[in-house]
């Protein structure tokens, strides 16, 4: 029986690495190519045929839009299953991504068992599924830190031994200064708000302590559920007075109390990003450069 191909176009290695993972564990005959952008993306299509395009929205050079658009131009992809993989949520994005013909939508941050579900519903519909059960699927987790860990250390034990301590502190770049013996019980001041989303599904109001080009220090209120160690996670910064929303992808590399207390009612998260797109990078630029955002984000804004 013919395999299934998989095209995963992402521009950051980490998410791609993800969803590979997670597809090879759960059909591990499954056929998957990547690509770090969408005009990567477009010679790779121009050069052989796909079942299925899992694709990131923006990305340099090309986005997943643009690809999309030229996508359903030819005539070899006018039928293929098209899921933008994207954190973009925003209902002009979806009308947009309709109108160029997009299959579906899997929001950023996602679990591996709404990928596959995501998956295995496109590939219904074009009468594939059973090719790709027939790969022999099997039981895979659904826990995203371990799967997110999986990808950082490429699988091998040694590493990962090596990892999980070092994620247990705080990443030195980003490092505040130490909080008073007495920390006030109030809410922590910062250089501003952010929304952080969680793969588990809760979103949590966010103070920025420190931000820099590969990560950013967050103070969030603790809840019942804890945040995990390397879960994939979305912060969507509000940026400048024209109300732009940067929605940056990326892991908790960190999590602390922020009160030296056990009972500490505020969590210290350490949030790395993974993207590579010069626009998002632009964002963060120039809140960095003005040393604060100058707004509270508002959700859904």
């Amino acid at each position: 029986m013919a395999k299934v191909s998989v095209l995963v176009v992402d521009d950051a290695p980490f998410i791609r690495d993800l969803v590979k993972k997670c597809l090879r564990n759960a059909f591990p005959g499954v056929q998957i190519e990547d690509a770090v952008n969408g005009r990567k993306a477009q010679a790779i299509l121009a050069r052989e045929p796909y079942d299925l395009v899992l694709c990131d929205w923006e990305m340099p050079e090309m986005s997943g839009l643009e690809l999309l658009t030229w996508f359903r131009q030819q005539d070899a992809g006018k039928h293929v299953p098209f899921i933008m993989v994207t954190s973009r949520g925003d209902k002009e994005n979806v009308v947009q991504a309709i109108q160029a013909g997009v299959s579906d939508y899997i929001g950023k941050p996602f679990t591996n068992e709404q990928l596959l579900t995501k998956v295995k519903k496109a590939l219904h519909k074009v009468g594939k599924l059973d090719d790709l059960m027939a790969s022999g699927p099997r039981p895979t987790s659904t826990g995203l830190a371990n799967d997110s860990l999986a990808a950082l250390t490429g699988g091998r034990p040694e590493a990962a031994a090596a990892t999980r301590p070092a994620a247990a502190a705080p990443a030195p770049a980003a490092r505040p200064a130490e909080p008073a013996a007495a920390a006030p019980s109030g809410p922590p001041g910062g250089r501003g708000q952010a929304q952080l989303r969680l793969a588990s599904g809760s979103t949590q109001q966010a103070v920025i302590k420190a931000l820099s080009l590969k990560e950013a220090l967050l103070v969030v209120k603790r809840g019942e559920q804890l945040p995990q160690i390397l879960e994939h996670a979305v912060v969507d910064l509000e940026q400048g007075d024209n109300d732009e929303v940067a929605r940056l992808n990326g892991y908790l590399h960190s999590i602390t109390a922020f009160e030296p207390k056990p009972d500490s009612e505020w969590l210290q998260l350490t949030f790395r990003f993974v993207d590579q797109d010069a626009q998002k990078l632009d964002y963060l630029s120039r809140l960095i450069a003005r040393g604060t955002a100058q707004k509270h984000f508002v959700p859904g804004a």
